[in-house]
């Protein structure tokens, strides 16, 4: 008997812890896979600095995750975001999408907080 496809949710229970702040390369993404219940969240996190930012992996241009290689989320100088399917590019800051044919759209924030050295969802 063959299961249907996953059920996806878009938003995650505040607290849950992610991962230290030290395990984050610098800078660096990093992709998470959350169950919740009986659907999954897929989202990824970037560090500059002292400065976490999480987003649903999900590009607004059709949908599909980001990054076809594991963790594979930003450009080589590490100053963009970047889709590997199609080429949009996104500010790190904020998710908008500043070229590619997403432009003027942006990513979905995956609200995140740093507690004592911890990555937690917010």
């Amino acid at each position: 008997m063959s299961e249907g496809p996953r059920s996806r949710v878009f938003e995650t229970p505040a607290g849950v812890a992610l991962c230290t702040l030290d395990s984050l390369a610098d800078p660096g993404a990093r992709n998470f896979v959350l169950q919740i219940d009986e659907a999954f969240f897929h989202g990824f996190l970037v560090r500059t600095g002292e400065s976490v930012r999480g987003y649903v992996d999900r590009c607004p241009h059709q949908g599909l995750p980001l990054a076809q290689k594991l963790d594979g989320y930003l450009t080589p100088d590490a100053r963009l975001i970047s889709c590997s399917w199609h080429g949009a590019l996104f500010r790190i800051e904020d998710g908008a999408c500043v070229g590619g044919p997403c432009s003027g759209a942006r990513l979905t924030p995956w609200p995140v907080t740093v507690q004592n050295g911890v990555v937690r969802t917010a």
